[in-house]
């Protein structure tokens, strides 16, 4: 037979006017993505082919954090700067103001890099690293594959002008994701709202965040603009609400305080119209299953990935939860083994299909005590 066990049903009496139709978003092209359960919750051409700007940079950091991390590098080993690095400040470009021959450490590089937006900053990392930038960029799309960054390339690691320095919104908010979830410690970086950099031959030079939704204190920690003549004005954004996160990637704003306010209008609809659930932690959330002939008479269940739905709040109120399996499920039991399955449900509708596995191996009670079990269970219908 099949048992069912509830395991969470959500009821709310909303106002009819309490969810709202999809937010008009004034940009070329935009995407809305919960980070938890990685629905997309909105998306205009969301993979229409874009040039990311200084949204490259997200990579070039990632590139750099997992060095770090791996303790191949340090945050303060020193780079010596070179006069290619040098020229990336003369030449008009948003710059940390770097001087030839400068020794600077790792860690203000990627503030000048995340802060200061400092495309000299980028190629004096990368030939710090690699050599030269362009070992370096290829370092950049190796991880861009890793991800699954198909509609990528990069072709340096700032975002300046380059025909094959490619992405689309998709790209860059999978790119995010993987930023804030593998390096939360390094992410803190994003959140700064201004870096100051005690130049060579002038006084200290002190630049605010481009992003300027980090100083509206909503929630936003990140996590980096673009500008380019040829793509107007982009964002990548993530906001955070308690345990809850979005991130929405967005270009061809035409203005930078179009591209603030809309970015804040798509987060705001995100977090007011929509609610994420933990339905499952990995490892973590034990499911009581019954066991059949076996020497316990349950056994715990867990996922093997953590497990989370977003809803439309308009929905909530046919919001359902169940644990599903075919049982008592038969000894012996193997750890590891699918026992059972959480369904989740709005209406009749089934939403998401997750595997729950068995926790410890369960073996079967000898021979006589199955006869004596099974024979009660025909007499009395009662395992």
């Amino acid at each position: 037979m099949i048992d069912y066990l509830k395991i969470l049903t959500v009821f709310f009496l909303l106002s009819i006017n309490l969810v709202s139709a999809s937010p008009n978003i004034e940009a070329r092209t935009a995407i809305l993505v919960d980070y938890q359960s990685d629905k997309i919750l909105y998306e205009l051409e969301a993979d229409h082919s874009i040039h990311p700007a200084s949204m490259t940079k997200i990579m070039t950091t990632i590139v750099v954090f997992d060095l770090l991390s791996k303790n191949k590098i340090s945050l303060d080993d020193k780079v010596t700067i070179s006069e290619k690095a040098w020229r990336m400040s003369q030449a008009g470009y948003s710059s940390m103001f770097i001087m030839v021959n400068d020794e600077i450490s790792i860690e203000n590089l990627l503030r000048g890099i995340i802060v200061a937006s400092g495309n000299d900053a980028c190629v004096a990392i990368a030939e710090g690293i690699a050599g030269t930038e362009e070992n370096f960029v290829s370092m950049m799309n190796e991880k861009a594959q890793e991800i699954g960054m198909g509609s990528t390339n990069f072709a340096n690691t700032s975002g300046i002008n380059n025909p094959d320095n490619y992405s689309t919104v998709r790209d860059i908010a999978l790119m995010s994701k993987y930023l804030i979830k593998n390096y939360p410690n390094y992410y803190e970086y994003f959140k700064e709202t201004e870096f100051t950099w005690e130049r060579t031959g002038g006084n200290p030079i002190t630049q605010g965040n481009r992003n300027t939704l980090l100083y509206k204190n909503i929630g936003v920690d990140g996590i980096k603009t673009g500008h380019l003549v040829v793509e107007q004005y982009s964002l990548a954004s993530s906001i955070k609400k308690k345990t809850r996160r979005l991130i929405a990637v967005g270009s061809g704003f035409k203005t930078s305080a179009l591209r603030a306010q809309q970015s804040r209008k798509l987060l705001s609809w995100g977090l007011s119209n929509t609610e994420t659930f933990e339905i499952s932690k990995k490892n973590e959330t034990n499911f009581s299953i019954n066991t059949w002939l076996g020497k316990n008479q349950t056994i715990f269940g867990q996922t093997k990935e953590d497990a989370y739905i977003t809803i439309d709040k308009k929905d909530l109120r046919n919001f359902n939860t169940f644990i599903e399996y075919t049982g008592p499920v038969k000894a012996p039991i193997a750890k590891g083994q699918e026992i059972a399955s959480i369904k989740v449900y709005i209406k009749e509708d089934l939403l998401k299909t997750i595997p729950v596995y068995a926790t410890k191996k369960v073996n079967k009670i000898n021979f006589l005590l199955s006869l004596l079990t099974s024979f009660n269970y025909m007499i009395w219908g009662d395992a």
